[in-house]
Protein backbone atom coordinates (compact mmCIF):
# COMPACT_ATOMS: atom_id res chain seq x y z
CA UNK A 1 0.00 0.00 0.00
CA UNK A 2 1.71 3.46 -0.51
CA UNK A 3 1.18 6.28 1.78
CA UNK A 4 -0.88 8.00 -0.62
CA UNK A 5 -3.50 5.41 -0.40
CA UNK A 6 -6.39 6.45 2.34
CA UNK A 7 -8.36 3.86 4.51
CA UNK A 8 -11.36 4.06 5.56
CA UNK A 9 -12.32 2.27 8.95
CA UNK A 10 -15.80 2.89 10.95
CA UNK A 11 -15.81 2.73 14.78
CA UNK A 12 -19.43 3.75 15.92
CA UNK A 13 -19.90 5.09 20.37
CA UNK A 14 -22.59 6.17 21.80
CA UNK A 15 -21.46 8.62 24.43
CA UNK A 16 -24.06 10.50 25.35
CA UNK A 17 -26.32 13.40 23.18
CA UNK A 18 -24.29 12.52 19.45
CA UNK A 19 -23.89 16.65 19.22
CA UNK A 20 -21.22 16.52 22.02
CA UNK A 21 -19.67 13.34 20.61
CA UNK A 22 -20.04 14.64 17.05
CA UNK A 23 -18.24 18.18 17.46
CA UNK A 24 -14.97 16.48 19.50
CA UNK A 25 -14.36 13.51 16.93
CA UNK A 26 -14.80 16.00 13.98
CA UNK A 27 -12.21 17.85 14.73
CA UNK A 28 -9.57 14.34 15.24
CA UNK A 29 -6.65 14.77 12.73
CA UNK A 30 -7.29 11.41 10.95
CA UNK A 31 -11.10 11.31 10.89
CA UNK A 32 -12.73 11.37 7.31
CA UNK A 33 -16.38 11.81 8.46
CA UNK A 34 -18.82 11.59 11.26
CA UNK A 35 -22.32 11.19 11.59
CA UNK A 36 -25.00 11.20 14.52
CA UNK A 37 -27.44 8.39 14.31
CA UNK A 38 -28.74 5.40 16.40
CA UNK A 39 -28.03 2.35 17.19
CA UNK A 40 -29.37 -0.65 18.50
CA UNK A 41 -33.08 -0.11 18.86
CA UNK A 42 -35.97 -2.14 17.58
CA UNK A 43 -37.71 0.28 14.87
CA UNK A 44 -36.38 0.66 11.11
CA UNK A 45 -35.48 3.67 10.72
CA UNK A 46 -36.21 5.64 13.58
CA UNK A 47 -36.73 9.48 14.38
CA UNK A 48 -35.35 11.10 16.87
CA UNK A 49 -39.09 11.99 18.03
CA UNK A 50 -39.32 8.10 18.41
CA UNK A 51 -36.09 7.34 19.99
CA UNK A 52 -36.71 10.30 22.41
CA UNK A 53 -39.88 8.08 23.80
CA UNK A 54 -37.27 6.00 25.11
CA UNK A 55 -39.29 2.79 23.74
CA UNK A 56 -37.27 2.12 20.80
CA UNK A 57 -33.94 0.87 22.77
CA UNK A 58 -31.65 3.08 20.50
CA UNK A 59 -28.95 4.66 21.52
CA UNK A 60 -27.56 7.87 20.12
CA UNK A 61 -24.17 7.36 18.41
CA UNK A 62 -21.97 8.27 16.30
CA UNK A 63 -20.52 6.99 13.47
CA UNK A 64 -16.91 7.60 12.62
CA UNK A 65 -15.06 6.99 9.56
CA UNK A 66 -11.46 7.06 9.98
CA UNK A 67 -7.91 6.61 8.65
CA UNK A 68 -6.20 4.02 10.72
CA UNK A 69 -2.87 4.95 9.17
CA UNK A 70 -3.53 8.43 10.56
CA UNK A 71 -5.69 7.67 14.06
CA UNK A 72 -5.76 4.23 15.70
CA UNK A 73 -8.83 2.47 17.11
CA UNK A 74 -6.95 2.83 20.51
CA UNK A 75 -6.87 6.44 19.95
CA UNK A 76 -10.50 6.82 19.26
CA UNK A 77 -11.05 5.08 22.59
CA UNK A 78 -9.10 7.02 24.27
CA UNK A 79 -10.78 10.25 23.21
CA UNK A 80 -14.22 8.24 23.59
CA UNK A 81 -13.66 7.63 27.85
CA UNK A 82 -11.69 10.39 28.17
CA UNK A 83 -15.05 13.26 26.85
CA UNK A 84 -17.66 11.69 28.55
CA UNK A 85 -18.46 10.13 31.86
CA UNK A 86 -18.69 6.38 31.56
CA UNK A 87 -20.14 5.35 34.34
CA UNK A 88 -23.16 7.04 34.67
CA UNK A 89 -26.12 3.80 32.98
CA UNK A 90 -28.40 6.02 30.88
CA UNK A 91 -27.32 9.24 31.47
CA UNK A 92 -24.54 12.07 30.14
CA UNK A 93 -25.21 15.23 33.03
CA UNK A 94 -28.82 16.60 32.62
CA UNK A 95 -29.68 14.20 29.75
CA UNK A 96 -31.18 11.27 31.29
CA UNK A 97 -32.56 8.06 28.89
CA UNK A 98 -31.37 4.86 27.69
CA UNK A 99 -30.56 7.02 24.54
CA UNK A 100 -27.96 8.14 26.51
CA UNK A 101 -26.29 5.34 27.58
CA UNK A 102 -22.18 4.79 27.05
CA UNK A 103 -21.82 2.29 24.15
CA UNK A 104 -19.24 1.08 21.88
CA UNK A 105 -20.76 -0.78 18.81
CA UNK A 106 -17.70 -3.05 18.02
CA UNK A 107 -17.66 -3.81 14.51
CA UNK A 108 -14.88 -6.66 15.24
CA UNK A 109 -12.91 -9.06 17.16
CA UNK A 110 -9.91 -6.95 17.26
CA UNK A 111 -12.36 -3.82 18.23
CA UNK A 112 -13.80 -5.68 20.98
CA UNK A 113 -10.50 -6.86 22.66
CA UNK A 114 -8.95 -2.98 22.59
CA UNK A 115 -12.73 -1.73 24.10
CA UNK A 116 -12.21 -4.00 26.93
CA UNK A 117 -8.77 -2.94 27.82
CA UNK A 118 -9.91 0.60 27.59
CA UNK A 119 -12.61 -0.31 29.92
CA UNK A 120 -10.16 -2.12 31.63
CA UNK A 121 -7.55 0.95 31.68
CA UNK A 122 -10.06 3.09 32.97
CA UNK A 123 -11.51 1.23 35.80
CA UNK A 124 -7.63 0.67 37.06
CA UNK A 125 -6.81 4.38 36.74
CA UNK A 126 -9.01 5.87 39.63
CA UNK A 127 -10.50 8.93 37.84
CA UNK A 128 -14.36 7.70 38.58
CA UNK A 129 -15.81 6.55 41.94
CA UNK A 130 -18.11 4.14 40.77
CA UNK A 131 -16.78 1.59 37.45
CA UNK A 132 -17.04 1.68 34.15
CA UNK A 133 -20.88 1.28 32.69
CA UNK A 134 -20.18 1.67 28.65
CA UNK A 135 -22.00 -1.42 27.09
CA UNK A 136 -19.59 -3.11 24.57
CA UNK A 137 -22.15 -4.25 22.18
CA UNK A 138 -22.05 -6.12 18.72
CA UNK A 139 -22.11 -4.33 15.65
CA UNK A 140 -25.64 -3.18 14.65
CA UNK A 141 -27.10 -0.99 11.77
CA UNK A 142 -26.46 2.74 11.85
CA UNK A 143 -29.65 4.81 11.38
CA UNK A 144 -28.53 8.40 10.47
CA UNK A 145 -30.13 10.66 12.46
CA UNK A 146 -32.15 14.04 10.72
CA UNK A 147 -30.38 16.10 8.66
CA UNK A 148 -31.01 18.81 11.08
CA UNK A 149 -28.61 17.14 13.35
CA UNK A 150 -25.30 16.94 11.12
CA UNK A 151 -22.61 19.42 12.44
CA UNK A 152 -24.59 20.42 14.78
CA UNK A 153 -22.47 22.39 17.26
CA UNK A 154 -20.39 24.15 14.49
CA UNK A 155 -24.19 25.51 12.77
CA UNK A 156 -25.36 26.27 16.31
CA UNK A 157 -22.51 27.12 18.59
CA UNK A 158 -24.75 30.07 19.95
CA UNK A 159 -27.29 28.10 20.93
CA UNK A 160 -27.59 27.52 24.43
CA UNK A 161 -27.36 23.57 24.78
CA UNK A 162 -24.00 24.52 22.46
CA UNK A 163 -22.84 27.06 24.40
CA UNK A 164 -22.96 25.85 28.08
CA UNK A 165 -22.83 22.13 27.41
CA UNK A 166 -20.77 20.79 23.90
CA UNK A 167 -18.63 24.38 24.25
CA UNK A 168 -16.47 23.28 27.48
CA UNK A 169 -16.42 19.86 26.11
CA UNK A 170 -15.06 20.38 23.42
CA UNK A 171 -12.69 23.42 24.44
CA UNK A 172 -11.23 20.88 27.13
CA UNK A 173 -10.75 17.86 24.34
CA UNK A 174 -8.87 20.16 22.38
CA UNK A 175 -6.55 21.13 25.49
CA UNK A 176 -5.81 17.74 26.30
CA UNK A 177 -5.42 16.14 22.39
CA UNK A 178 -3.86 19.40 21.27
CA UNK A 179 -1.65 17.22 19.26
CA UNK A 180 -4.40 14.92 17.64
CA UNK A 181 -6.22 17.72 16.24
CA UNK A 182 -6.80 18.77 12.30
Amino acid sequence: MSSDTQSVEVAVFGGGCFWCTEAVFAALEGVHSVKSGYCGGTVDNPTYEQVCTKTTGHIEVIEIKYDPNVVTYRVLLEVFFATHNPTTPGQQGNDIGPQYQSAVFVQDDEQHRLAQEAIATVDASGKYAAKVCTELRASAKFWPAEAMHDNYFALHPKQGYCEFVIAPKVAKFKQQFAAKLK
